[in-house]
């Protein structure tokens, strides 16, 4: 197992090295001047060259790359060209705000997906298991923004039931009031990400549920609900654990569509913001961090299939 572990953090090493290469060549060769985006069209041309070197935008790209890593390695993401402050003092806030709507949707997709598919998985063959896996797989296709733009039209414009954006226009409102503004973008998340957990901890609860050690227990005489809830549940549920924590990268990229659609102050709204104004440090860091961050859950989730699998720990030892 030591081996395993050893061995996919080299490669997640490997996979941020190569997501750093790309990520600072791609930005150099987006359509745009990042110089005349922050003095205008009207500049003088001795007014742009200025400012390019400033910028160190004139160097060789590979000096300029080397001097970002460096930068990188000390925990230095550099200043914003639109905004002329420290990157991080810009996208940590972003960071903070797309955490807590990743909290909520979290929140509510977990309980919400697993329970639906132990529903499934008890009532198998019956018209609300139907319902639930053929609903799951539907609401899977849909992209994020699609959701979003159903939920802002019907239950924020017509039936006016929730707010439309995603962030309350009073800095003094309450938790319910924050939570409420929450609502409609956690939803839209939940609805792509719910058909394939529920489908997990179906097929999951299937499979423990005709299990020996179920079927002996139930001749034993204990209570199909108790049975349930002692056995099937504690074995069926800890690979649909090792799902979820795979979830993640979609769960971010979801956010990034959502929170575009929704107003709200987020990761999403800096990254496009980076892109339409050409600001390499912030495009830079923002797609970085978002590497990092899916990379390490990613990781996370190969290191818990590997404990909870036995073949796979099989294959690891051998």
């Amino acid at each position: 197992m030591m081996r395993y572990t050893l061995k996919r953090l080299g490669l997640s090493f490997v996979t941020v090295a190569i997501v750093a290469t790309v990520v600072f060549f791609l930005t150099r060769v987006l359509p745009g001047d990042a110089a005349k985006r922050i003095l205008g069209r009207d500049a003088e041309p001795e007014q742009l060259a200025a400012l390019r070197e400033q910028l160190g935008l004139t160097r060789p790209l590979l000096v300029q790359f080397g001097v970002w890593i460096g930068d990188l390695a000390r925990g230095d993401l550099g200043d914003s060209i639109q905004y002329g402050m420290p990157v991080s003092e810009i996208l940590l806030p972003a960071i903070g705000y797309s955490a807590r709507l990743a909290g909520f949707a979290f929140a509510l997709i977990v309980p919400v997906s697993i329970l639906a598919g132990v529903v499934s998985a008890l009532r198998r063959g019956r018209p609300i298991d139907r319902v639930i896996t053929v609903g799951g797989l539907s609401t899977a296709v849909i992209p994020e923004f699609v959701w979003a733009v159903i939920f802002v039209l019907l239950f924020g414009v017509t039936l006016e039931w929730l707010p439309v954006t995603a962030f309350p226009d009073d800095p003094s409102a309450g938790t319910l009031e924050y939570l409420r503004h929450l609502l409609l973008p956690s939803l839209a998340i939940l609805l792509v990400l719910f058909g394939y957990i529920a489908r997990i901890t179906r097929a999951g609860v299937i499979e423990a549920l005709d299990a020996d050690y179920t079927r002996t227990a139930v001749l034993k005489g204990l209570p199909m609900r108790t049975a349930v809830r002692r056995h099937v549940l504690r074995n069926a549920l800890l690979p649909t654990i090792a799902v979820i924590a795979s979830q993640i990268p979609y769960l971010i990229g979801g956010l990034v569509a959502v929170e575009i659609v929704f107003a709200y102050p987020g990761f999403g709204s800096v990254l496009l913001d980076a892109v339409s104004q050409r600001d390499y440090p912030m495009l830079q860091a923002a797609v970085m961090l978002t590497s990092v961050v899916i990379v390490a859950f990613q990781l996370v989730a190969d290191l818990l299939f590997a404990v909870l699998n036995p073949r796979i720990r099989t294959a690891v030892a051998e």
